[in-house]
Parts: structure tokens; sequence; C-alpha cells
């Protein structure tokens, strides 16, 4: 409904409507992390934290939704200074074929894919949290339509082994709800 039908309702200028709260479960029993939403940003990182019941070695499944108008060729997540990635067989995407961390176990980066506009994307890795609230940092890498082919693959090998800078952030708890 438009604001002259209706005064006071359009709320077009305060609200994102297609924002999809991401939402979590943790299983105590199996130390088993799940992140499920969505992402409707091209143009800001994004900061999650989250309540997990204990620190330590969890097993992060993530899922998330492509509501932008962009192509994702890459995805960075960045953990806090408290918190390591760990190089296990649980690091994976299937829509990228590789990926690379950082010998500081902070930075992960899955690569060589592509999450279309309207596509999920699920990710898999264990992080050694060193408290109840680890946070990081996600941001993600689509093409500029005006680089050649070649400049998009060079601009990717470089985000890869130096990271993507960052950009301004939307912060996100989540809400984890706990079972055994």
């Amino acid at each position: 409904m438009s604001s002259p039908e209706l005064p006071g309702l359009d709320v077009s200028s305060r609200v994102r409507a297609r924002d999809i709260q991401m939402t979590g479960v943790a299983d105590v029993g199996r130390r088993v992390l799940m992140i499920t939403g969505a992402i409707d940003t091209t143009d800001h990182d994004v900061s999650v934290s989250v309540s997990l019941p204990a620190p330590g070695r969890w097993q992060v499944i993530k899922a998330e939704t492509n509501l932008t108008d962009q192509t994702w060729v890459a995805m960075q997540a960045v953990l806090d200074e408290d918190s390591v990635f760990l190089d296990d067989a649980t690091l994976m995407s299937p829509q990228f074929a590789k990926s690379f961390m950082t010998p500081d176990q902070r930075r992960l980066t899955f690569y060589d894919g592509e999450v279309r506009p309207g596509e999920a994307v699920l990710k898999t890795y264990s992080m050694e949290a060193g408290g109840s609230k680890p946070a990081y940092f996600y941001s993600r890498y689509s093409p500029i339509a005006t680089d050649s082919a070649e400049q998009s693959q060079q601009t990717l090998e470089e985000l890869v082994s130096n990271g993507m800078r960052q950009r301004p952030v939307v912060e996100l708890i989540v809400p984890v709800s706990v079972i055994n």
C-alpha cells in the first residue's frame, strides 16, 4: 500500500522489507551450530555475533539466500581475535570449488563458484571459539560488470590472497536456540 491511501503506513524509507532475520540452533551434544537466513545488501559487510552455550570447538553449518541482484563469486569470513577456523574435513561449500584459510586461521575465503540472485549457499566449517559470544565479519565479492573476464579473475586472486577490504557494516545478533 502506498502512503497516499493510508498516511503513516509507508515504511519503505525506514524498513528493508526484503530482510529475513537470521536464526540459529546449537546442538550441545554434537557441538554443531546451524545458522540460516538471507542477505539483501551488496554494499555492506555483515557482522554476525552469536551466543553459544559454551566456548570451544563447534562445527558450523550456515545457509543463506542471496537476495541481492548480483552474483557472488567469492565469500569471505573473518573471525574475532578470540576465535579461529579449524582446517578439517568439514570445511566445504557445494557452491564453491576452492577455499583459502590464512595461516593465522582467522580469515576463510570460499571461491571458484557462484551464487546467483535468489539462490542459497551452504557453507560448513569448524571453529574454535575462545568465548561464548564469537563474532565474525563476512563479505561477498561480485565482479564489476565493466571488467573483462581477465580483470575479474585478477581481482579475485588478489582478494583471496590479500583479503577483501572492509566496507560499511550491518550488524546482526543471531538468536540461538539450544537443543541437547
